[in-house]
């Protein structure tokens, strides 16, 4: 007896609604209802635009001429505490954004390599939750009984606990360790239970269908229906809440480095920059504005990037 996926099942959940026409995909059904919406557009264009000046970020501060490190104490002022010279913080052909107060460091540079760092572990952190927490829910979902029980409660005390205060402190106290790696899996320890509990409810709704009843009949181990089967039926919510974790890891790491206990000088972030910012926002609010509007703009790119995937992909999983 066959053990494949039947194309019903296989398509994306609420993908299109209805069966694909000849000769288009599910998958292209769902960049076809994506594009079509004005707000998930925006958000697919942003996105893809700030993962483009991240991945680029050293080429571009060189074609700027500057490096994020470098000072320019002929763009600032020493005479006003250290201002930048010239309106907008800064802003013209020598700075394209301006410069950082006090130092002269260039702000195109410094915001390119801080939203380097800052995607650089909201997508790390994000996939490290992707994958334990659907490792974890497909292996309750499936398996049940003591190993659901046991995993559910793992969940429970790990949603439970003071997630914010533990990052804070772990990352006070640890000193001489990659802060990048550290905040990765501080930010992701914390994660996974939300989307393990998603695919756990999908897992236990799908492991009694036709198709995984007919591959156990056909003697079929777990590992080939969990990776056949199942996975590729809970792929739809997995890629939805994936894109709304992103949002959510970008404005943690942002708030750990406000704090002064993430990412460490020189190296920037959107959140360091943020924090900087703060005692010249009257002075020099241009400083300010740069690195929020960038920390702004990519939270609300990918959150309405996740809400319309959501739509499409898990429709009842979605607002009532």
């Amino acid at each position: 007896m066959s053990t494949t996926t039947s194309p019903a099942e296989a398509a994306p959940t609420g993908a299109a609604g209805a069966a694909a026409p000849a000769g288009r995909g599910p998958w292209r059904l769902v960049w076809d209802q994506l594009w079509a919406k004005g707000a998930a557009r925006f958000g697919l264009v942003t996105v893809a635009l700030l993962v483009l000046l991240a991945a680029l970020a050293g080429p571009l501060s060189g074609l700027g001429g500057w490096s994020p490190e470098e000072f320019d104490k002929r763009a600032v002022d020493p005479y006003l505490g250290g201002l930048p010279i010239g309106d907008f913080g800064g802003v013209g052909t020598r700075h394209w954004l301006g410069v950082e107060p006090a130092t002269g460091r260039d702000l195109f540079a410094r915001v390119l390599h801080g939203g380097q760092v800052s995607l650089l572990i909201a997508f790390t952190a994000t996939a490290l939750v992707v994958v334990v927490g659907t490792l974890a829910g497909i292996a309750a979902g499936y398996f049940g009984g003591r190993t659901d029980a046991v995993l559910s409660r793992l969940m429970d005390l790990t949603m439970s606990f003071p997630s914010l205060i533990f990052m804070i402190s772990m990352m006070s106290v640890a000193k001489d360790v990659n802060r990048v790696v550290l905040m990765t899996l501080v930010i992701g320890l914390f994660g996974w239970p939300g989307i393990a509990r998603v695919v756990r409810g999908q897992t236990l709704s799908l492991k009694h269908r036709e198709y995984v009843e007919a591959a156990k009949v056909g003697g079929a181990r777990s590992w080939r229906i969990l990776t056949r089967e199942i996975l590729p039926n809970v792929s739809g919510p997995i890629i939805a809440y994936t894109t709304l974790l992103v949002p959510g890891m970008i404005a943690t790491e942002a708030a750990l480095s406000y704090l002064g206990v993430g990412v460490r000088p020189p190296t920037p972030s959107w959140g360091q920059m943020i924090a900087e910012s703060i005692s010249f926002y009257e002075t020099d609010p241009t400083y300010f504005l740069i690195p929020t509007a960038f920390l702004f703009l990519a939270v609300l790119a990918f959150t309405l990037l996740g809400d319309a995937l959501r739509d499409i992909l898990d429709p009842r999983g979605g607002r009532s």
